[in-house]
């Protein structure tokens, strides 16, 4: 068999090609070494940008629209503030299956002592919040006390919670519908008037931005202080870049969306501030305080972190009431979006949140795990369902997808934790 000029050209083109592919991903990968930034996370990235781009083009154009993105980010924001909890459950090897039904129940409460009479109790919306909020904690702290101190598995406390307090959920108000709630309380689920409008998205926007340039500087001034060796300038800048192009598009696409028949941008809804703001406080207490160090700790050795005098049995009850509280906040924010309580709130949400967790990195072994990357597997899950919507599918077939999902992100987790060893 002759081999011509052409065939020699082709081959060499591939070989090329293949040279050059590699040589991109060795770059790719050193660059990513560079900022510093994970390897999975990135592929996390990647994918729900994939995933974007599918939908955007499965629904004809519609997925990328500012009011879609604006209900996503509002949809997100649940799913999104219990993930954040859901990530020291798992990182400290433990789980919770209640989180759904401790959502129904909290939002029960909260609509029940809230609706006017003679429906409910007709109180204030701010007490029938705060007691809301305790109810979480203290569900939380009941199921932590079993499996703190009395060694009964997690799995089967929260199994056992989930059947409860969905039970409970329905008995609050016997099953009834409770609403209207307050107009006020509203807000906080973020419809019509639920935003912060154009000026002060922006001007948060600037506070952001400022925040991520204070942080750079005195990180990398911290570094050069106790003689740690920092980023290069030039990581520095890029990441700056692209957290300042984060937010300033994220502002924009939120002021993009008007409000009904007029030309007044909604701006931030107030459900993603309350989001912001879990995240930061999540964020401090898993990287700045003695206790996240401590579940960390006991999520890579309980047997020695409590050889090395942590009191692990406190240390995870209080995981539990954490959870419970976020809980809480969840069945805040659903309730204000949906301006009523029913028996059925937060039905499965337990697999969101427990996927959401487990795409964003945390490990199922425990020990390993990001508060950012949670958000990040909430906004993949929630994506996810919102694009199911707008193609006109059932609710089952986006328990279909949830359901195959979660299995593909704990397969990756197995997978990725293997290769690491």
């Amino acid at each position: 068999m002759d081999i011509n000029a052409s065939d020699y050209l082709a081959i060499g083109y591939g070989i090329v090609k293949l040279f050059a592919s590699f040589l991109a991903i060795v770059c790719f990968n050193r660059l990513l070494g560079a900022l510093g930034v994970d390897m999975r996370m990135a592929a996390m990235v990647c994918a729900m940008l994939v995933i974007w781009f599918i939908l955007d083009y499965l629904t004809g154009g519609i997925f990328f629209k500012a009011r879609n993105l604006y209900n996503l980010a509002v949809q997100s924001s649940t799913v999104g503030v219990m993930a954040t909890g859901m990530v020291l459950v798992i990182v400290a090897r433990h789980i919770d299956l209640s989180v759904g039904s401790v959502l129904g129940f909290t939002g029960m409460v909260i609509a029940t002592l809230q609706a006017p009479s003679p429906l409910g109790f007709g109180m204030d919306w701010q007490y029938t919040m705060l007691i809301g909020l305790a109810v979480g904690g203290l569900v939380g702290l009941w199921q932590g006390w079993w499996v703190a101190y009395r060694g009964v598995p997690a799995f089967v406390v929260t199994l056992a919670g989930l059947m409860m307090f969905r039970g409970a959920a329905y008995i609050t108000a016997d099953g009834r519908t409770m609403a209207p709630m307050n107009e006020t309380y509203q807000l906080l689920g973020g419809g019509i008037d639920g935003s912060i409008g154009a000026k002060w998205s922006w001007i948060l926007g600037i506070v952001a931005v400022a925040m991520v340039l204070w942080t750079t500087v005195l990180g990398r001034m911290r570094k050069l202080r106790y003689g740690f060796k920092p980023k290069p300038v030039w990581a520095e800048i890029i990441l700056f870049v692209l957290s300042v192009s984060l937010i300033i598009g994220f502002v924009l696409v939120m002021n993009s969306y008007y409000k009904p028949r007029t030309e007044i941008s909604r701006g931030i809804p107030i459900p993603v501030l309350i989001l912001i703001g879990v995240v930061v406080i999540m964020t401090l207490i898993a990287k700045v305080t003695k206790f996240g160090r401590y579940v960390f700790a006991i999520g890579g050795n309980p047997e020695a972190a409590e050889l090395g005098g942590i009191n692990v049995k406190f240390v995870t009850m209080f995981i539990f009431v954490i959870m419970g509280l976020l809980a809480g906040v969840g069945g805040v924010i659903t309730t204000a979006r949906l301006n009523s309580g029913l028996n059925s709130l937060g039905m499965l949400q337990e697999l969101n949140v427990i996927a959401a967790a487990v795409i964003g990195g945390t490990s199922l072994a425990g020990g390993i795990g990001t508060i950012t990357g949670a958000i990040l597997g909430a906004v993949i899950m929630q994506s996810l369902e919102n694009g199911i919507v707008l193609m006109g599918y059932s609710s089952s077939m986006r328990q279909v997808v949830i359901g195959a999902v979660l299995i593909f992100a704990v397969w990756f987790d197995v997978v990725y934790n293997k290769q690491k060893k």
